[in-house]
């Protein structure tokens, strides 16, 4: 007899959370006799977290003391007239949904994740990026935030902003599906070839969680993959680039936020 899993069972979409993440983050504050400020209106998500590592680095961009998360630390930085809040290591679903969750909660207006991703179609060697237009839910992350369903798409709205946003750009970015998994080291032959004949072009741990969250909090959430690797099928794998591809990265972010930014101004 088949039976269905706990995950998806109990689900109250509708029904307010009782645990918030702006009452999680007062009590940060009184703890640690913080402010409340606010964050840059664009921030980032960087779960490699080499782009905060070659910020601090080459910029010296230092850690921002009024970020009140229990987990993790925020920077901010300028970069082409944008000013960016950064939050690194932030890696799996619900992790990456937890930060989300205080980001808005502390003013952010448009998150832009930047995750590290395995190739599933073989459209070129790494690295390149993807802008995810929707995301397999094999994670468990998204079924708190939305109905059951098999992807968790981008905002129509924010997919039409992008529209030409990358026509330029000095690396190649693609657009597509991916697959965000919450057992990396479970990537089946078989699941692999499932993935490739749903037209997916990369695997990834955060992107489905991160649009479900978008989609049940109307927020304003970009989730890009930059495909470094083959899983370690082959030598010399996870290489992405000079400065280990912060600088590709952080330029597609900057076009990203440049839209979504002319946008707003219109």
């Amino acid at each position: 007899m088949a039976v269905t899993p706990p995950i998806v069972l109990n689900k109250h979409y509708a029904e307010p959370t009782v645990f918030t993440a702006e009452n999680l983050l007062r009590e940060a504050r009184r703890q640690k006799t913080l402010a409340r400020v606010q964050v840059p209106r664009v921030c980032v998500l960087d779960p490699d977290g080499d782009i905060v590592r070659w910020l601090v680095h080459t910029d010296g961009i230092e850690r921002d003391a009024g970020w009140a998360c229990y987990h993790t630390d925020l920077y901010t930085f300028t970069h082409e007239d944008t000013r960016f809040g950064i939050v690194g290591c932030a890696v799996g679903a619900s992790f990456a949904v937890l930060v989300a969750e205080e980001l808005f909660a502390s003013g952010c207006k448009l998150l832009i994740s930047v995750t590290s991703a395995g190739q599933i179609a073989r459209i070129g060697d790494p690295p390149y990026f993807v802008l995810i237009e929707k995301a397999l839910r094999d994670e468990g992350t998204s079924y708190h935030y939305v109905p059951p369903a098999d992807f968790s798409p981008i905002a129509p709205e924010l997919l039409s902003m992008l529209g030409d946003a990358f026509l330029h750009a000095r690396v190649a970015v693609h657009r597509g599906a991916t697959w965000t998994t919450d057992a990396p080291f479970r990537e089946t032959a078989s699941a692999i070839a499932h993935c490739r004949d749903l037209g997916i072009m990369a695997v990834e741990m955060e992107a489905a969680a991160l649009y479900a969250f978008a989609q049940a909090r109307q927020e304003a959430v970009v989730c890009l993959a930059h495909v470094t690797n083959q899983m370690a099928r082959v030598e010399g794998d996870f290489e992405k680039g000079i400065a280990d591809g912060s600088q590709d990265a952080l330029h597609v972010v900057a076009l990203a936020a440049h839209a979504w930014r002319s946008h707003q101004d219109t």
